[in-house]
């Protein structure tokens, strides 16, 4: 039975904690680099007729398969348009048009698409998902969300977090919401930065012992409480996630009970401080978990979050499928 692969071992990013804070502070400079870059080439190419210069696309020719068991406005849209704006094919694969969703196997499909892509990324509900694609992949592999981890939103949250304070260290990050699994990378992604982190959540819905230990040893676990309000003291950003994950639409009026007094609202902002952003993911149920006063007011930098989704997936794809070095 042949073994061979045709790459090397490949590098993936399935956690954010598999990035050192240097690795992290070289991708969010480079995101940077190519968002004032993509800047440049729009409004030096205004013609839409006109191609982008080649030496901006440094993945002209690759492929990049993306896997999607989970809908997405984002995470889709930025991966293709990163990958498109890289010179590179990106392909979404809903689990529906994968053999996957007719019995095949995670480890083969992996071994499979590396044969024909240089890269591929997974938007999935389970993490051992990612990580067992990460572990027959021969191309690297990028969680794009798992039911445990997040990090190529945080990449984009870390960056934002810096447009605006000018670095990370130091800073106070307070969580206002279920510990989920944007927060809990968010809390690794503290403890390798030097950011103070608060977590407030309901009693129960704290994050997992597992990712506070891990943040611990890495050298800065975040302080978690119940009272939403005393999280927001000394905040510089106050960031939030929808009450109900996809997946937990049969606890709904549940959530909506416990999750009732965890609303970033003005009083939450103003407890804060004049100087604090407020975050959120998105999508947001506006009216839950935040007001559309405080998502449309002057400290809410939601929509830039959102934009510099797409370039950090372009660093991130630069490095790990065009090679590009930290």
């Amino acid at each position: 039975m042949s073994t061979y692969s045709p790459f090397p071992k490949p590098t993936h990013l399935i956690s954010i904690a598999d990035l050192s804070p240097g690795q992290i502070t070289a991708v969010l400079d480079r995101a940077e680099e190519l968002k004032q870059l993509r800047a440049e080439v729009y409004a030096a190419h205004t013609n839409c007729n006109t191609p982008a210069p080649l030496e901006t696309m440094p993945l002209f020719g690759r492929s990049i398969a993306m896997i999607f068991e989970k809908p997405s406005t984002r995470t889709r849209v930025s991966l293709e348009v990163a990958a498109a704006e890289l010179g590179a094919r990106g392909m979404y694969l809903s689990s529906s048009e994968l053999q996957l969703g007719r019995g095949e196997t995670v480890a083969d499909t992996a071994r499979v698409l590396s044969r024909f892509v240089h890269g591929i990324t997974a938007r999935v509900f389970l993490h051992q998902t990612v990580e067992t694609l990460a572990r027959y992949a021969s191309v690297p592999v990028m969680n794009a969300l798992s039911d445990q981890e997040h990090p190529l939103q945080i990449l984009a949250d870390l960056m934002t977090i810096r447009e605006y304070f000018g670095g990370l260290r130091g800073l106070q990050v307070t969580w206002v919401g279920d510990g989920n699994n944007v927060c809990n990378s968010l809390i690794l992604a503290s403890a390798l930065m030097g950011m103070e982190m608060v977590v407030a959540s309901p009693p129960g819905y704290e994050p997992k012992s597992k990712i506070l230990e891990q943040a611990m040893q890495i050298g800065r676990a975040p302080r978690v409480i119940s009272d939403p309000l005393e999280g927001a003291k000394e905040a510089d950003v106050l960031v939030t996630d929808t009450w109900i994950s996809m997946g937990d639409e049969a606890e709904e009026a549940e959530r909506l009970r416990i999750f009732g007094r965890y609303q970033i609202n003005q009083a939450l902002v103003d407890a804060a401080g004049e100087d604090a952003i407020v975050m959120h993911c998105l999508p947001a149920h506006r009216g839950q978990e935040i007001t559309d006063e405080v998502m449309d007011g002057p400290q809410s930098v939601v929509f830039d979050e959102a934009e510099n989704r797409l370039h950090t997936s372009k660093a991130v794809l630069e490095w790990l499928v065009g090679g590009r070095r930290l």
